[in-house]
């Protein structure tokens, strides 16, 4: 149906009415005090939820300790209605040290919480419009974990994710929405529409509300109440709480709001707002419920007291905020990752009787290992569940055998394959994803960097994301501008994720299984041009399997090929720093140079295993970094810049680097696409340059 009516749902009690109206009060003086302290609550900016108190309460009132919650900056009623005290808040404000969400890390009204007897609330950055996607991550970890029989579906545990109505606008919102009624997820967005962006108001941003935006995606139920009416708007959230815990589906409320307080204490409603503040404030939520109480029979001096007794107990809550420690500098680089559980390689690498694996199959059968294993794992992607299993049959099977609750498809959403899996291990599903190629992975960028590798570090340690993101990379054989681009050094920009790129099975396999158990967001670049070793020079990416139980800790280099001591006493050989192709086109280079050439393969870029990088430079004194990137301003180039300051007293030659040339997209032919990239012939000439230098 179009609109859920509300009318016919029963009475709100009167304690429930003066307990939002004592929170309305509570909201009211906080955002007074900020602004009669501004010059020391304005040090960091922060946004109060004057005019938007009735809906927030209305929906703080029906969550629940087992349900998930996904708030914006705005609001801080909701906060207030699950229990938090202002000072909690306040600490957060002033970036004290006891602030509860982060620290002192983020700012006021980004909230990330672990308590028992309220909801989880996950990190989420205030990107608007972003958290849609995290949010329905964790729906649809809910909707798994329910299916799997890991939780219990008569939990009816639900997911709320607040909005502003201009954040609908974006398209990861669009995203998200289109996840929620294909998979009919349990989740709510709350839309609390104040017809304000900025300075920008409704019209100038969109054609349409959220709610009948929401008309377009087939299975969304939607309400709309009146956001500023507490008793409405709690009996409309009533309904779209029975529709999400009972019938398992997505609901959209959107409540129109009041905004009453400036946008954010940078942006000041006197700039721009004009006549518009007047016409808001007739429409307050507070004198609104008042009135309400007033006619149910309270008088003007019971509410006169409850005003005085709640303005005294937030200034009380103010003093002791303000007089509350502020953050201990030495700890400021804590919780960049959490700790992960493989620190050295077990199992077996060269089991007795093994048979020769490719890479992509070594991948295949550790992703196989990983699902029966782990029953809250997941894997989804574009093309990887259904019959073909992946544009490079890398899950072939695994759909048939697992399930499409397990294995599946996903739209062409990369910003969702990424972003949903930060929702998916709040709430304890791990999730295995892959974006089809490494040139695809732009649209997901905005989640890997504001959401998955934020999340750690600003929820202290609360929140790490466990997400193992698999890329199909590089170039070979003509497969063109949007199929062969190398990434490597966007990602290493990115801090809080670790980036891997396996050069054999062997590794591929033991460092998949250790990405997959790392709490922390892992990125797997897998060279296409290795899979199968079928490009000539590579045949040594094929290896013997390693048995279910290996695994190979991230931030390890390996020797691949060592220098023979001869050569290295007569100081006629050198090192050559790389991962990836770059291991292959070192080895067939190296055949023209016998016992002159070592070779390190990084196998991590981040964590990097810099030691073994200083050590194999300071055994010979010249080192090449090879890449298969464009090389201006890359990983290599920083690497090499890196190593020219911490050898340089070791080094008899200036650091060589090697890579592609400096062009936008890999072409097309391959004649072209052989100019471009590095090879075995022009790596043969750099290290015969450097030998002689």
């Amino acid at each position: 149906m179009n609109q859920t009516s509300v009318e016919d749902l029963p009475k709100v009690e009167l304690e429930l009415l003066l307990k939002a109206y004592r929170l309305m009060l509570t909201a009211k003086a906080m955002a007074d005090t900020y602004e009669e302290n501004k010059a020391i609550c304005s040090k960091y900016v922060h946004s109060t939820s004057r005019g938007h108190e009735a809906i927030q309460l209305a929906t703080a009132f029906h969550i629940t300790h087992k349900d998930f919650l996904s708030v914006y900056y705005r609001d801080e009623s909701i906060l207030l209605g699950i229990g938090m005290k202002p000072y909690e808040l306040m600490l957060q404000l002033m970036a004290k040290r006891e602030d509860p969400f982060s620290g002192g890390r983020t700012y006021y009204g980004h909230p990330s919480l672990r308590r028992e007897g309220m909801p989880v609330i996950p990190h989420q950055s205030s990107a608007t419009g972003m958290q849609a996607i995290p949010a329905t991550g964790m729906a649809h970890a809910l909707a798994y974990l329910e299916s799997q029989q890991l939780q219990n579906p008569q939990d009816e545990r639900v997911v709320v994710c607040s909005l502003g109505d201009g954040s609908v606008t974006e398209g990861e919102v669009a995203e998200a929405f289109q996840m929620a009624v294909l998979k009919k997820l349990p989740i709510i967005y709350l839309v609390q529409d104040n017809d304000w962006g900025i300075s920008a108001k409704g019209t100038e941003m969109r054609a349409m509300d959220a709610y009948e935006y929401a008309a377009g995606f087939k299975g969304m139920e939607r309400i709309r109440v009146d956001g500023a009416d507490f008793v409405e708007s709690y009996q409309g959230m009533a309904e779209a709480f029975r529709i999400a815990r009972q019938e398992r589906r997505p609901v959209l409320v959107h409540a129109k709001c009041p905004l009453l307080g400036h946008h954010t204490s940078g942006v000041r409603r006197e700039w721009y707002r004009g006549d518009n503040l007047q016409e808001h404030s007739l429409l307050d939520p507070l004198p609104k419920l008042g009135t309400y109480l007033l006619e149910l029979g309270m008088s003007a001096d019971e509410l006169i007291d409850i005003a005085q007794e709640v303005k005294q107990d937030v200034q009380t809550q103010y003093e002791q905020a303000l007089a509350a420690e502020n953050p201990d500098p030495a700890t400021f680089h804590l919780h960049e990752f959490a700790p992960t559980p493989v620190t050295e390689e077990k199992g077996t690498r060269t089991p007795a009787n093994a048979e020769k694996s490719t890479m992509v199959d070594a991948a295949l059968h550790a992703v196989d290992e990983i699902l029966r294993q782990y029953p809250e794992a997941l894997f989804y992607g574009q093309d990887v569940g259904g019959e073909l299993g992946g544009v490079f049959r890398e899950a072939a099977l695994l759909a048939k055998k697992y399930g499409d609750d397990r294995v599946f498809n996903t739209p062409i959403q990369e910003a969702y394959i990424i972003g949903s899996t930060t929702g998916m291990s709040a709430v304890g599903a791990k999730p295995i994803v892959e974006i089809q190629f490494a040139d695809y992975i732009w649209p997901g960028i905005n989640q890997l960097v504001e959401e998955l590798s934020k999340s750690c570090y600003l929820s202290m340690g609360k929140f790490p994301v466990q997400s193992l993101i698999r890329v199909p990379i590089g170039a070979y054989g003509g497969g063109g501008p949007y199929h062969s681009g190398s990434v490597e050094s966007t990602l290493l920009n990115i801090r809080g994720i670790k980036v891997v790129y396996p050069s054999n099975a062997a590794d591929m396999k033991g460092l998949m299984k250790a990405a997959f158990l790392d709490p922390n967001p892992v990125v797997m670049l897998e060279h296409k041009g290795l899979y199968w070793s079928k490009v000539p020079g590579t045949e040594d990416a094929k290896t013997l399997e390693p048995d279910a139980d290996y695994v190979l800790p991230l931030g390890k280099a390996h020797v691949v090929q060592q220098a023979s001591e001869e050569q290295i006493r007569q100081g006629n050989s050198l090192t050559v720093i790389t991962y990836g192709m770059g291991v292959y086109w070192a080895k067939s280079a190296s055949k023209q140079l016998a016992g002159s050439v070592e070779i390190v393969d990084l196998r991590t870029l981040n964590p990097l295993d810099y030691e073994a990088v200083e050590a194999s430079v300071k055994r010979h004194g010249k080192v090449l970094v090879l890449t298969e990137e464009p090389l201006m301003n890359s990983f290599a180039e920083s690497l090499a810049g890196r190593i020219s300051r911490t050898c340089f007293t070791s080094l008899d030659a200036p650091v060589f680097t090697l890579g592609a040339e400096n062009l936008p997209a890999v072409p097309l032919n391959v004649e072209l696409e052989k100019m471009m990239l590095p090879n075995a012939d022009k790596v043969l000439a750099a290290m015969t340059e450097l030998l002689e230098y």
